[in-house]
């Protein structure tokens, strides 16, 4: 490749629109890009804009996507919708994860997929992280550990590489990256304890791909996005931990390296400290340009360059030697629908019997509250009237009624006030069956909190 082609080899970009953006990705030679819910009206024109793109260019191209499950899913409609990532650590089934990340992996590769930036190995603190919460496992290492090595190797059955994220960990922070560069003050030991374990046994286990955060960490590198540091991704990823796969870094538009390094100069420097792929400049125009006059200068060695580019279409074409089989959107429902009947936890009320009356009359936000009552007539149960059930969403307040339901993070029934309180950690279809056969009996709620809830009378059943 010319220089200007290698430099944008290692760029993945975003683009507007829902049409295949083959004019932007040859015009810069890309590596690849990023789908977004705005590039997305249904599974099927999603597909078709995938292949349009991979036939048109013609070569190994990188097409992501942030699918993580819950809140954080860019492709609805047809396509299943899978519970938040806290399901599988209060379910603690690692067959349950792994079939679910198979599953979820299985329709994105027919979708025209090959890579997904997910699973989030964050360990959460609690009720003070306001930017991980639900996509994390839970706040305890090990159960993290478990399920993200599961997650991880679910994906890769499915023929699609899973990037781990946010490297060396963002559960523990309460600055969201997004607006500004969080701290992270934990001691070197704190880290390996708690926040690097999750990526260190993944990584071990072959985990292919990892995202670097936007996190100044104090004991490694003060002051310095660990995204463009070369102490945290040379030094700390690679070094310390082993990595051998591609390093990629949280989107560079985010306020947390955009305003120390505007422009093209955070993907320098992101390059420069070891990083393979270039997510999302906020200009990739002037990211490859600035790349290019890097190494023409002599800041970054072409080698460094040729590195990144080698390394990133390694990975691509291992994932296509796979040859897994993809599968149809909305076909996977059984794998979701498993983890959420798993997941479902009672802190509050009994643990077996029905615990609603005759009928029900929901509370909540309309989607959420369609859902549930679709739900209930099905199973027979009279909606409109009855036992008050209410559904709390993310960033829900404190509510009251017969029965209380968080539907993202559980730590809003510490406040509630209900004779059962139940975290289902999803809000899709099948979370609000598996919620219903509780409700009436028929099902037992297996969960338990995999985060620590105070005020509440038992982890789970």
């Amino acid at each position: 490749m010319s220089l200007p082609e290698l430099a944008g080899q290692v760029i993945v970009a975003s683009y507007d629109g829902t049409r295949a953006p083959v004019r932007l990705v040859r015009r810069l030679h890309l590596g690849g890009v990023i789908v977004f819910s705005d590039n997305v009206d249904s599974a099927r024109q999603i597909t078709r804009s995938n292949r349009t793109l991979a036939r048109e260019v013609g070569r190994p191209l990188v097409v992501g996507v942030d699918q993580e499950g819950g809140t954080v899913a860019r492709v609805l409609g047809e396509a299943t919708r899978f519970p938040a990532f806290m399901s599988a650590g209060a379910a603690d089934d690692a067959d349950l994860t792994r079939a679910a990340a198979r599953g979820s992996g299985a329709e994105l590769l027919g979708m025209g997929f090959d890579l997904v930036f997910a699973p989030d190995a964050d360990v959460t603190i609690g009720p003070s992280d306001p930017v991980i919460g639900s996509r994390s496992a839970g706040s305890r290492p090990g159960l993290v550990t478990r399920h993200v090595v599961a997650a991880t190797q679910g994906y890769q059955d499915a023929g699609v590489v899973p990037v781990l994220k946010h490297f060396p960990g963002h559960g523990s922070l309460t600055t969201d990256s997004h607006l500004a560069l969080p701290v992270q003050r934990r001691t070197r030991a704190q880290l390996d304890r708690v926040d690097l374990r999750p990526f260190r046994e993944a990584v071990a286990d072959g985990a292919p791909a990892v995202m670097t955060g936007h996190i100044d960490v104090r004991a490694v590198d003060p002051g310095r996005p660990a995204s463009v540091s070369r102490k945290v991704t040379s030094g700390l990823l690679r070094r310390d931990l082993g990595f051998r796969g591609v390093v990629v870094t949280d989107s560079l538009a985010m306020d947390g390296v955009e305003k120390q390094l505007p422009g093209g100069r955070g993907a320098v420097a992101a390059l420069r400290a070891g990083a393979d792929v270039l997510l999302m400049p906020p200009d990739p125009t002037a990211a490859r340009t600035a790349v290019v006059r890097a190494v023409r200068g002599g800041a970054v060695p072409r080698a460094r360059l040729e590195s990144a580019a080698t390394r990133m279409l390694a990975m691509l074409l291992h994932q296509r030697a796979a040859d897994a089989p993809p599968a149809a959107p909305g076909s996977q429902q059984r794998a979701a629908t498993r983890l959420s009947r798993a997941a479902v936890t009672v802190v509050d009320g009994r643990c077996s019997g029905r615990l609603v009356t005759e009928g029900i009359r929901v509370v909540g936000p309309r989607a959420q509250a369609a859902r549930m009552e679709a739900a209930a007539r099905r199973a027979g149960l009279r909606v409109g009237s009855g036992s008050k059930v209410v559904l709390v969403p993310r960033g829900g307040a404190a509510a009251r009624g017969r029965v209380v339901v968080a539907l993202d993070t559980p730590y809003v029934l510490r406040r509630s006030i209900a004779r059962s309180k139940i975290a289902t950690y999803g809000d899709n279809a099948a979370v609000m069956r598996a919620l219903v056969d509780v409700l009436l009996g028929n099902a037992p709620a297996p969960g338990h909190l995999p985060v620590t809830v105070r005020g509440v009378a038992r982890t789970g059943c």
